[in-house]
């Protein structure tokens, strides 16, 4: 887990299939990452019963078990993708972000969702846990980019280039600014974080 927290990712950990249920259960999470081998009870188990219950949260399972019949076990329960042991963390990664980038997709052609944050680009109506925040308009286009590409690392050239329109590096701290002006008003008052600063890489959207 000390990687994934390493690579900007928060986690809660389950020791066995019991527990994984009900952290799954009870609480809110972008995606999970489930064992197969799960003691107690097992992941596939877990999975069918968190589907049951009407629980959509994107799944990635772990195993050593590489057959075709596993895997079909595996994905038929309801997850979302299958990892074989050993693998590459890099690998795992870019399989959680792009897990990710499913869950924070439109709930229609005009609203983004990541967690608890939604964004109407047509009213431009942001809002968290239904309370409204308002945005100026470039503080606007900035999170509409990053809620786009939702855990994803967004690159200060990339902020650069597709919100202000710029193809050279102003030499200001402008990006600073307006990203911690965002983060206050979208953090402020809330519980948990969701705009991150990944140290000598750029920005993520994570909830």
């Amino acid at each position: 887990m000390g990687g994934l927290e390493r690579s900007g990712h928060s986690s809660d950990r389950a020791e066995n299939g019991p527990e994984a249920l009900h952290l799954a259960m009870g609480e809110k999470y972008d995606v999970l990452i489930v064992d197969r081998m799960l003691p107690g009870l097992d992941g596939v188990a877990v999975v069918k019963a968190l589907r049951g219950a009407g629980i959509q949260t994107p799944v990635l399972f772990l195993t050593a078990l590489d057959g075709v019949s596993d895997r079909v076990l595996g994905l038929d329960a309801g997850g979302d993708d299958y990892l074989v042991k050993p693998f590459a963390f890099s690998e795992l990664l870019a399989r959680l972000r792009a897990l990710y980038r499913r869950s924070a997709v439109s709930v229609d052609d005009g609203t983004l969702v990541v967690g608890d944050l939604t964004l109407d680009t047509r009213s431009w109506r942001v809002t968290r846990q239904d309370r409204r925040i308002d945005l100026q308009p470039r503080e606007f286009r900035l999170l509409e980019y990053l809620m786009r590409h939702a855990g994803e690392v967004v690159t200060r050239t990339m902020l650069l280039e597709q919100v202000w329109d710029y193809h050279f590096d102003p030499g200001t701290n402008v990006i600073d600014v307006h990203v911690s002006r965002l983060r206050r008003k979208l953090e402020d008052g809330f519980d948990k974080p969701l705009l991150h600063t990944v140290r000598g890489a750029g920005y993520m959207l994570a909830a």
